[in-house]
């Protein structure tokens, strides 16, 4: 009886944790297809098209990446990543990504108060002729009219 390669791969490991490992194969090809995407643009030219916060999230994204993915290398190799440096890295990340995230908040803030501000204001604002014009035109609300 010959067994085709699935079925020697079976035995391999407990079927169990099959759903697990084939989810993990595939997030590792997404990983790899993005990897691709952003090697295949150099990245001078990539942070030309981006201010510089944006060229801020981007350093931050892919340098807790690439951490992260050392994090796991760590884990594969029996190593507990959280008794080894790469968790203080982490951690140091993730405050600078925060503070990254409050910036934009307030730029946005910021953007959006004034707009508010700004509509708050006009309309506000009575205007005597926009009024005696609304009022004038528009038939007055209550009774309709009875036709004979």
């Amino acid at each position: 009886m010959e067994m085709s390669e699935d079925d020697n791969n079976m035995e391999e490991y407990p079927t169990e944790i099959h759903d697990y490992l084939t989810a993990f194969e595939k997030s590792l090809g997404s990983v790899d297809e993005m990897l691709k995407t952003m090697m295949s643009v150099s990245r001078s030219e990539l942070l030309q098209k981006l201010d510089p916060l944006e060229q801020a999230k981007l350093d931050l994204v892919s340098v807790y990446t690439l951490n992260s993915m050392f994090w796991v290398y760590l884990a594969t190799q029996g190593i507990n990543p959280k008794e080894h440096p790469v968790k203080q890295e982490l951690e140091r990340i993730r405050t600078y990504m925060n503070k990254v995230k409050e910036i934009a908040d307030r730029k946005k803030a910021s953007k959006l108060d004034k707009g508010a501000a700004s509509r708050f204001v006009k309309n506000a604002l009575w205007e005597p002729n926009a009024e005696n014009e609304h009022t004038s035109k528009t038939p007055a609300k209550g009774k309709k009219r009875q036709r004979d």
